[in-house]
């Protein structure tokens, strides 16, 4: 038996939609990245861009665990001496882009490379409930009823 190697012509791209909406960030990050690669396909192949096209609404109501809000920093640099700076986790979700936080945990949870890069360029995120990929027919995946640790109250 040989084993199955991908072609461009056998990739069969979806479209999926997540509610982020009450959901743990790192377990939608992590079920987000799998889908992202391709990995939930019977025919992944490791080295083709497989994974499906993936929105992502409500990016801002995303739950973190713990003290994580006020105690996850992000940090940057400006490229001048002295120049690191940092923001909570908190402060993102409450400032201008909120979807930040989602896309920074996904994108970690890939790894590095131009496939990743590449792959990364499916994902969609919105701080709303409204997206205009409504032509696509989006497919929900419901990420709550998977697992009950996947949600969080507020």
């Amino acid at each position: 038996m040989k084993t199955f190697s991908a072609k461009p012509a056998d990739i069969e791209k979806k479209w999926i939609i997540v509610d982020a909406e009450g959901i743990v960030l790192g377990r939608l990050a992590s079920i987000v990245a799998m889908r992202l690669r391709g990995k939930h396909k019977a025919t992944f192949t490791p080295h083709m861009d497989m994974g499906d096209n993936v929105i992502i609404i409500n990016a801002d109501k995303v739950q973190l665990t713990g003290n994580k809000r006020a105690d996850k920093n992000y940090y940057w640099h400006t490229g001048h001496p002295g120049g690191i700076k940092s923001r909570t986790a908190g402060q993102i979700l409450e400032g201008q882009f909120p979807t930040r936080v989602v896309e920074k945990a996904v994108q970690r949870m890939l790894p590095g490379g131009p496939l990743s890069r590449q792959q990364m360029k499916n994902l969609r995120i919105y701080a709303g409930a409204e997206h205009p990929h409504a032509a696509q027919e989006p497919e929900v995946l419901d990420v709550k009823s998977m697992n009950p640790k996947n949600t969080r109250s507020a």
